[in-house]
């Protein structure tokens, strides 16, 4: 294993800006594993983090293919995460919406853009990624609907589900995209939860990419758990549960639960009495994808997606 500053920058106010990478190998640029780029993506980092360690020992035991360099990088913003802010902490861009980048623009476009300097000729891409919106996943496979994706590859990582979707135009600044778009198989890694540890989607994650090194013959190192048979969806299948009152969101199901159409997901609480607002209610039979984990839920919010059964 080796260590490397991939980017600095001088900090007038803290520590300076450091973006830390772990190669390991030697020889052609494989597989690079990106951790958190947003300062909640908690969970992200920490499997890195064990990626890190579970990829020293195997390093150690001599089970890396010769030829191969793997790249971790576990946290590509660590001054949002210090203070707590999903995104830059001096003005609320996000890196992740900022590829390829430019290295003369702003903060965060200088950043991705000596991140997609680095990155852009690997043969894998592998992001740790998180929703727009605050709740936990059936961890799975994404990919950007480009005519670059590679279904039959992300089945290799034995986890539930592949989702595709049909990219919007703002999309054409992630990571994920612009990988593809330079001949790089890319996939982001939806690993349950985002800003807090939680070990059984961590350890299904950490098996799930073991296992997608496996099976490309970048290490001879076997995972014992077997994988799914990943079933694949396309996105805009996916059934949307809304909340038609606001107030305090007591939830019944969570993600990976089996639902029939009726069941009671979750109550809209009132505030002041905790009268119920709202039961929500599945409108099909099938599998909870996704599910918000907040306290409070607002008017119109998504709260779930179901995979229909």
């Amino acid at each position: 294993m080796r260590k490397e500053t991939l980017f600095e920058m001088k900090s007038p106010t803290r520590d300076d800006f450091q973006i830390q990478g772990y190669w390991f190998g030697e020889g052609e640029k494989t597989v690079a594993i990106v951790g958190a780029m947003r300062g909640d993506e908690i969970q992200q980092q920490y499997i890195c983090a064990r990626l890190v360690d579970r990829l020293a020992r195997i390093e150690r035991r001599g089970q890396l293919a010769p030829g191969q360099r793997v790249l971790v990088i576990p946290s590509c913003n660590p001054f949002s995460m210090n203070v707590g802010r999903r995104f830059w902490t001096m003005d609320g861009t996000d890196i992740n919406r900022m590829f390829p980048g430019y290295d003369k623009g702003e903060t965060t476009q200088r950043i991705a853009a000596a991140l997609f300097s680095l990155l852009q000729d690997f043969r894998y891409g592998l992001q740790l990624a998180s929703f727009y919106m605050p709740g936990e996943f059936v961890p799975h496979v994404r990919m950007l609907d480009t005519g670059y994706e590679d279904v039959e590859v992300a089945r290799l990582f034995g986890l539930p589900f592949v989702t595709t979707r049909v990219p919007r135009p703002f999309d054409t600044t992630l990571l994920n995209y612009n990988w593809q778009l330079w001949g790089v198989k890319a996939f982001s890694i939806y690993a349950g939860q985002t800003n807090f540890v939680e070990d059984s989607t961590s350890d299904l994650t950490i098996d799930a990419i073991l296992r997608f090194l496996q099976k490309m013959g970048v290490t001879d190192s076997h995972v014992l758990r077997a994988g799914y048979e990943s079933v694949l969806l396309r996105e805009e299948e996916l059934a949307h549960v809304t909340a038609h009152r606001a107030g305090i969101f007591y939830r019944l199901r969570g993600a990976g639960a089996h639902v029939h159409e009726g069941d009671v997901l979750a109550r809209i609480l009132d505030p002041y009495d905790a009268s119920v607002r709202e039961e929500v209610c599945s409108p099909v039979e099938g599998t909870i994808f996704f599910a918000h984990n907040r306290p409070l839920a607002l008017e119109h919010a998504l709260v779930y997606r179901i995979v229909r059964a």
